[in-house]
């Protein structure tokens, strides 16, 4: 009888923060620098605290000194965790895949979308990616402009043909003029205004899917592995 395998066992919280600390590092090599002056900082100022409340006491004061490091501590964390998502979308800047990546990993529930293109040039690798939420249908083309007239053409006639009076709006990732950074992509389409309710995004989820080709022949665009480019988060 063949054993069962072993569930993964997750990395505990103490490494997790130790990757996330090595992981921004390598994108800002005055993080040390930041947490330590954040901690001080924050303790000093606690240590004022008990000095300043009366009356004194040396008790209040090495409480308040203890509640500031804890403070220190909480906030450096913080600073490092925003620090860390910066630090992905420095790493995966114009990679093919990464706009697919921030799609199905930074818009939350109200929105459907995958980090598998719904069209892609295999020759060039320009992709269009797709997201359904309440917002509409978005397209996002990422590649060269030019290059993805055709792809972001055929998604946006599919799917006006499906959801008539969905709003569809394009976007295409990049630094140039009407482009959006990929830092900003998740940003942008969650900011759209509501406009279908959910009975309706899953409706129209379902009808473009219908209509939709299968890519499984197609050689998907390679140059980001997310579970390396993530920024690693302590639970």
């Amino acid at each position: 009888m063949a054993r069962r395998s072993a569930p993964e066992k997750r990395p505990g919280f103490f490494r997790q923060i130790t990757t996330l600390y090595r992981f921004t590092q390598e994108e800002f090599t005055w993080l040390p620098f930041m947490i330590g002056g954040i901690i001080i900082v924050a303790a000093a100022l606690g240590v004022m605290v008990g000095f300043l409340i009366p009356p004194f006491a040396v008790w209040s004061v090495i409480l308040w000194g203890v509640t500031g490091l804890l403070l220190g501590i909480l906030l450096s964390l913080v600073a490092t965790t925003r620090l860390s998502n910066t630090a992905m979308y420095r790493k995966i800047d114009g990679m093919p895949g990464a706009s697919g990546h921030v799609l199905s990993t930074g818009l939350g529930r109200n929105w459907q979308a995958s980090d598998t293109p719904v069209g892609v040039n295999p020759r060039t690798q320009e992709a269009v990616y797709r997201a359904v939420g309440r917002g509409g249908v978005v397209i996002v083309g990422e590649g060269a402009r030019g290059r993805l007239t055709r792809l972001v053409g055929e998604e946006r006639q599919k799917a006006q043909r499906v959801a008539s009076g969905v709003p569809v709006t394009i976007l295409y990732v990049g630094h140039g003029e009407d482009e959006v950074p990929i830092s900003k992509l998740a940003s942008t389409v969650k900011k759209l205004p509501k406009a279908i309710d959910r009975t309706t995004q899953a409706a129209v989820v379902k009808r473009i899917d219908s209509v939709s080709q299968s890519l499984a022949s197609l050689p998907i665009p390679k140059g980001i592995d997310p579970t390396k480019a993530r920024a690693p988060k302590p639970r």
